[in-house]
């Protein structure tokens, strides 16, 4: 068996597409799925993406993706990668995708000069919970994801002053 690990390609939006459908079945939430194809790849794939996708394979075929963009440790001074989307198709788990995806990311990091690679993970989610623990993540217990979408967002984009 071979694992290998590509970056996307705008080629390849039918696939994220496919594959990020296919995580939120996975996490109960297809029904807060509301992209079109077109902007996600307007979005991946512009002159200044807004995120990158990397595209891993099993024996050559595509089997899983992970979707990530830089953040920013104003802390370290350094710039760090935050994993949004982490997928690996129920067939190909255990053949070691899921980690060589994560180790991808991590060598991103240090290349990038990044000093820590983040994500999120649904608190029910406890197989990949013990998963990321194997590879040395730690729980952020201290910290909680903040949101503000919907109608709420362009509410508050309301109270912005205005630009000089």
């Amino acid at each position: 068996m071979t694992l290998a690990i590509r970056s996307a390609t705008r080629a390849d939006l039918p696939l994220i597409a496919d594959l990020i459908r296919a995580l939120a079945d996975y996490e109960k939430l297809a029904h807060e799925v509301r992209f079109d194809d077109a902007t996600l790849g307007a979005k991946l794939f512009a002159e200044r993406p807004y995120a990158e996708v990397v595209i891993g394979e099993v024996d050559g075929v595509a089997q899983g993706f992970a979707l990530f963009f830089h953040n920013f440790s104003t802390f370290e001074g350094k710039p760090g990668i935050y994993l949004e989307d982490l997928f690996v198709r129920p067939e190909a788990r255990g053949a070691g995708l899921g980690k060589a995806l994560l180790a991808h990311l991590a060598q991103l990091c240090v290349e990038r000069d990044c000093a820590r690679l983040e994500w999120s993970v649904l608190d029910w989610n406890a197989p990949a919970i013990g998963f990321y623990h194997s590879l040395g993540a730690r729980m952020m217990d201290e910290w909680t994801v903040m949101r503000v979408d919907g109608d709420a967002l362009p509410a508050l984009a309301r109270a912005a002053p205005s630009a000089a």
